[in-house]
């Protein structure tokens, strides 16, 4: 409860903030943000239709964007998926007063946080279209892993 009352008071904060500067400050810091969205698709539900209103309040609102943001996205997932320890496994299980399954818990841990919702199962999430395939050396805390359990 903490870090979600930390994570709503963050993004209140960044709420607030205005984008001052002159009109090339203006454009440079929309540009920036059109090459961040076509980088993580996955941080936005849906394609966005590209209006000059849209992307203006994203430059005034560009939280989402942030490294922090995504921290504490990351921080709060994992804080419900610790909720969770000792539930018992429920195949197809997908509530904290019934039980999990392996995919239900991390459907439950991300999908009340995310603007993107993670589909059900974890072969859905492996073939998962916002998914980034990343170097061992490049995983984050947060990320999922993926494995085949019965490849040679």
């Amino acid at each position: 409860a903490r870090l979600l009352k930390q994570y709503q008071t963050h993004l209140k904060k960044q709420a607030s903030y205005i984008v001052e500067g002159n009109a090339e400050s203006k454009r440079a810091l929309r540009q920036h943000n059109r090459e961040q969205i076509k980088q993580h698709p996955e941080w936005f539900p849906a394609p966005l239709k590209a209006s000059d209103r849209r992307w203006q309040a994203l430059a005034e609102n560009n939280h989402f964007l942030s490294s922090d943001h995504l921290h504490n996205i990351t921080e709060v997932a994992i804080h419900r998926l610790e909720q969770q320890l000792g539930k018992p496994y429920v195949w197809g299980g997908t509530r904290p007063d019934k039980g999990f399954d392996c995919s239900g818990l991390v459907f439950y841990a991300y999908n009340k946080i995310l603007e993107a919702k993670l589909p059900r199962t974890a072969n859905e999430m492996y073939h998962y279209r916002r998914a980034t395939i990343v170097a061992n050396n490049d995983l984050r805390r947060g990320d999922l892993l993926f494995f085949h359990i019965h490849s040679r």
